[in-house]
């Protein structure tokens, strides 16, 4: 055991993980309840796969390889994006910049000319409301087909590595790898991508929540030598240094979605309970979440449902000043009555006499 929260060190050498298991089920369907939850409905979307493509020519790698090798074959190529995490604003990150414009509806703007927008399943502001006269489509339950022109501008770097098959004077073969870094566009001159869609819309007069418009894009990246042959394709020079012609294929996929506020009914086996790492100081801790307040959780988490009486005495019962086996009627009022046990009262049967033990 080691201080990796409680539970055993990972292996050195084993650098992935897997998530915790954070919902279980026990099979019983009697576990099983609905539960009300407040999200957002996809009312219509659509699917896009693009590609863009890069040519370049006499491109420089690194590092040189060792005096005295040659290169036997390519064994394999990789493309991955550009990415600083300590500057989201590089330019040599590979940055998609999506513009969108809607035909037969319309962005709502404020008094500045600016288009409205909400917070969105991912917690950004990236829904945009929309608004259109749906008035026609909704007297025949049906939804209003809007028209958008998509245009993605490309800028950014993309790494390459090639792992080159090495062979010295004695036949000796070895892996070696070489990288380099492209770039695919500049922000003055972006890579482009056009595209055209349709999209249905649901009725925008009878909702109190005007229909939202979102999207997102991801991007990948594909090479491969220019010709497909290295003899051709790869330049080494006296010096050991490397130089090729490659084409990039920037990989694409964009989702457009309508969605709208809805109120929905889930079947749940309850909520996440996750296994905490144990700290070696601290006994307690304070929940996250506040437990349910539907009358089975009430009596699981609380015991019995006390309901509230009013009935209007005011004075607190004090036990020692009570007979607790008096013989007169109970009174509502009187704060001796509301902890008499023996007391008959109306409608109450006496109880019997205690048996008095032998001499």
């Amino acid at each position: 055991m080691s201080c990796f929260g409680g539970r055993v060190s990972p292996d050195l050498w084993q650098n992935c993980c897997n998530s915790n298991v954070l919902c279980e089920f026990n099979g019983d369907l009697s576990s099983v309840v609905t539960e009300p939850i407040y999200v957002q409905k996809v009312y219509d979307a659509v699917l896009f796969n693009l590609q863009g493509m890069k040519t370049v020519q006499n491109q420089s790698f690194y590092p040189c390889i060792p005096h005295g090798h040659r290169v036997k074959r390519v064994i394999d190529i990789r493309c991955k994006r550009s990415f600083n995490p300590d500057n989201v604003d590089d330019p040599a990150n590979l940055t998609l910049d999506v513009n969108t414009t809607i035909s037969g509806a319309t962005f709502l703007k404020n008094g500045a000319g600016e288009e409205l927008k909400v917070v969105g399943a991912d917690g950004n502001f990236s829904e945009k409301l929309l608004y259109a006269d749906t008035s026609s489509c909704d007297d025949q339950c049906m939804g209003t087909p809007i028209f958008g022109t998509q245009n993605i501008s490309i800028t950014g770097n993309v790494i390459i590595e090639l792992d080159l098959l090495l062979c010295d004077s004695c036949n000796n073969e070895s892996v070696f790898t070489i990288w380099t870094n492209v770039n695919v566009a500049d922000a003055c001159q972006p890579l482009v991508l056009t595209n055209f869609f349709e999209i249905c819309m649901p009725s925008a007069i009878d909702t109190a929540f005007l229909p939202r418009f979102t999207e997102f894009c991801n991007s990948a990246c594909e090479a491969r030598l220019a010709t497909n042959n290295y003899g051709r394709d790869l330049c080494v020079g006296p010096d050991g240094s490397i130089t090729g012609n490659l084409i990039i294929a920037i990989c694409v996929t964009c989702e457009k979605k309508i969605v709208v506020p809805v109120q929905i009914c889930v079947l749940s086996t309850g909520f996440v309970q996750v296994s905490a790492q144990q700290n070696a100081v601290c006994t307690t801790f304070p929940p996250l979440f506040p437990n349910q307040i539907k009358p089975s959780d009430t009596l699981e988490n609380c015991g019995v449902i006390a309901g509230d009486r009013d009935d209007g005495c005011d004075d607190v019962c004090r036990p020692d000043h009570c007979n607790p086996c008096r013989p007169e009627p109970c009174d509502p009022c009187d704060p001796c009555d509301s902890c008499d046990p023996c007391s008959p009262g109306p409608g109450r049967p006496q109880r019997p006499p205690r048996p008095q033990p032998r001499r």
